[in-house]
């Protein structure tokens, strides 16, 4: 393996695991979650064993304790569950205090971040799915709130943080540096190859039959390879199309993965906020979606990725990551919630839904007047 990699389960998908999914079919034949986790529980707080990763090799528990304050871990884009804290105790703390950081990881209020605390002493550290893929309401202070399971963090800063682990070598970090807040490479600990992508939302994928940029596989597919190799669980992956092979005992991660996704396949796409767009011009939108754009972004989830995937020519993508992946393909992404999750396609390179558009106008030849292409962006805001 090259360098060390961090992620978060999941993104868009509704298909079992049991032939697809790329790990051992071990799951029990009831698909109930084991020892009473409901999928909300695993998706929260389940780190699959992966402290073998974060604490025997990365030794994030020594960094946490010794140079992550409140104010540290804030600033990398971390965020705190209001709903655990002690009342008050925001007021009485230092929040430039690295213990300050442990004890709140003894209350289990850092969304994403499993810590074992003993007197006081940080033990050990670890990741769940939520710490990507979460993100909170900001209705205490800025990055403290209430959860918001399926939301992709674009604040947190996940290079940043792999970067502050003593047990990487310079141009590890440098590598990790680069990638910037919302963005993460899921494949750079395998191919050894840098290309950051946006870390997608995870709500809005009940009737999406692809997970991932590129199609790979379903929802479990995806959650395996994340759980396995880039979260460092314990348990089994395997790809042949991208030569991995990992088999661990136990398997912590396998007989978890139905419940976990049908938690995320419950986690519905939030409503454009009202007043956030022009109903009118939406509708007059549509009109030229449906015309130019419903071709691949096709019925109710607007994607055509139950019949194809598609080549990067063919709709003007950087083809690199593409190149990486078990498909070597493009899936059309399905739209929702587009208000909440900008900056837009794999690359990020779309910084607006106006990007979006021109992009689209250029690589598909299409003759759009100024006023459709603004109605259009309405009607994108609006989904």
């Amino acid at each position: 393996m090259v360098g060390f990699a961090l992620a978060a389960c999941g993104t868009d998908s509704e298909n079992d695991v049991a032939g697809e999914s790329g790990s051992k079919d071990k799951q029990p034949p009831d698909h109930k979650p084991p020892k009473g986790k409901t999928g909300q529980e695993i998706f929260r707080f389940d780190t699959f064993g992966d402290e073998q990763l974060w604490t025997d090799k990365l030794r994030m528990h020594e960094v946490i304790a010794s140079a992550v304050s409140p104010t540290v871990a804030l600033s990398v884009g971390l965020k705190v569950d209001a709903d655990v804290l002690p009342p008050g105790i925001l007021e009485t703390v230092d929040l430039n205090d690295p213990a300050t950081t442990v004890a709140l990881l003894g209350l289990n209020a850092v969304v994403g971040v499993m810590g074992k605390v003993e007197d006081g002493q940080l033990k050990e550290v670890g990741i769940t799915c939520a710490l990507c893929h979460s993100n909170v309401d900001d209705s205490v202070l800025p990055g403290i709130g209430r959860r918001l399971d399926g939301w992709a963090n674009h604040d947190l800063n996940p290079g940043a943080i792999i970067a502050l682990s003593p047990a990487l070598t310079v141009e590890q970090k440098a590598v990790y540096n680069g990638w910037g807040p919302g963005f993460y490479d899921p494949r750079f600990n395998q191919d050894g190859l840098d290309h950051a992508v946006v870390m997608p939302p995870a709500y809005g994928l009940a009737g999406v039959a692809l997970e991932t940029y590129t199609g790979d596989g379903p929802v479990s597919y995806w959650n395996a390879y994340v759980a396995v190799t880039q979260m460092g669980g314990k348990g089994d992956f395997s790809d042949p199309r991208l030569g991995i092979f990992i088999d661990q005992e136990p398997d912590l991660v396998t007989p978890k993965l139905p419940a976990l996704r049908d938690y995320q396949l419950s986690i519905a796409a939030p409503p454009a906020p009202a007043g956030s767009f022009n109903a009118e011009a939406a509708a007059r939108g549509k009109l030229v979606f449906d015309a130019n754009c419903a071709r691949c972004h096709a019925g109710t989830r607007f994607t055509d990725v139950e019949v194809t995937l598609h080549a990067p020519e063919e709709t003007g993508m950087d083809p690199l990551y593409a190149t990486r992946s078990a498909t070597k393909l493009y899936r059309t992404t399905p739209l929702r919630a587009l208000w909440q999750h900008a900056p837009y396609f794999h690359d990020g390179s779309a910084a607006t839904l106006a990007d979006v558009v021109t992009h689209y106008e250029t690589a598909l030849g299409l003759r759009l007047e100024q006023c459709d292409k603004d109605d259009l962006v309405e009607f994108l805001k609006s989904i």
